[in-house]
């Protein structure tokens, strides 16, 4: 509504007052749906975890920790290439093992940049408005946080792989290590992902979710470790295997030295059977899944 004085063409008048054409129109453009919401979204939480598209601040952690990941294999390959030695130092599958509490840091500052900020400013409901729905917004999330792990871990992998071929090792072994190491960061990347998510989802403080899933990732590894430490000194080798479903780095050093032929950090050097291997296969895969039911369980709520 609009007095005379107003410059628009009027459309009716009524009484001292008069219905103007302001000039909206309707869109007529390509409508993108879902998909391209999705595809978008977790783009956007991807280069989050990089800090791409936001301040300086941002960036310093995620960056420093991917240098701290590649720097160590860049100094591999550097000393590889000039003893000419007959191997690497370290195996692609153990690397990640070796580099678990970089990893772990990284997990605990930015599952919770990924969720506790939309938690906290109440942003979660405007994502489920039309066309995004609860199970798009947890897969994107849960694959960004995935792929940003697995550059991470995987960086190096190629680093190493690159560095084997420059010093002239076997060609054969260096790429079935290599695509060994990858199936490795690979199961790594979505367990770690799955519960940093959950984790975080919890709690909209970001500090919080920090704080938690740090202890989460270092207690249960601590914990089990040195139940492993104890079963070995008293001559129960036995249960060592199945103390290690109990910390998620230990299920991946468990999968990998059953079928991918890595050597185990277990106590003793000896990792589970195969038979054993098959419980941590169906452990990872079953901690993914949980993790992936218990994002869905929550966003359906929050979402509200």
């Amino acid at each position: 509504m609009a007095t005379e004085q107003s410059t628009q063409t009027p459309v009716t008048a009524s009484g001292d007052t008069r219905i103007h054409n302001i000039g909206y129109r309707s869109y007529d453009g390509p409508r993108l749906g879902r998909s391209y919401a999705r595809l978008s979204l977790y783009s956007q939480s991807l280069r989050g975890a990089y800090g791409l598209g936001r301040s300086v601040k941002s960036k310093v952690l995620p960056m420093l920790l991917f240098v701290v990941m590649c720097v160590p294999a860049a100094i591999m390959v550097a000393v590889a290439v000039a003893t000419k030695a007959g191997d690497l130092p370290v195996d692609y599958t153990n690397y990640a093992i070796v580099m678990q509490a970089v990893i772990s840091l990284y997990v605990a500052s930015q599952a919770p940049q990924s969720v506790s900020r939309d938690l906290r400013f109440k942003t979660v409901p405007l994502y489920f408005s039309r066309p995004i729905e609860t199970a798009d917004y947890v897969r994107a999330k849960f694959a960004a946080l995935a792929s940003a792990l697995f550059i991470l871990t995987a960086a190096p992998l190629l680093v190493l792989y690159i560095g084997a071929l420059l010093a002239e090792l076997d060609f054969t072994d260096q790429t079935k290590g290599f695509a060994q190491g990858l199936v490795s960061v690979t199961l790594l990347s979505l367990l770690f992902a799955g519960i940093g998510l959950v984790i975080a989802s919890v709690t909209p403080r970001r500090g919080f979710g920090i704080a938690a899933v740090i202890a989460v990732l270092t207690i249960t590894y601590g914990a089990v470790s040195t139940l492993q430490a104890i079963a070995d000194v008293q001559g129960s080798g036995g249960a060592i295997a199945w103390i290690g479903l109990f910390s998620p780095i230990t299920l991946i050093d468990g999968v990998q030295s059953a079928f991918l032929g890595a050597s185990s950090a277990f106590p003793g050097g000896v990792g589970p059977s195969n038979g054993e291997g098959v419980v941590y296969v169906l452990a990872v895969l079953g901690f993914i899944a949980t993790s992936y039911g218990l994002l869905m369980r929550r966003y359906k709520k929050v979402g509200l």
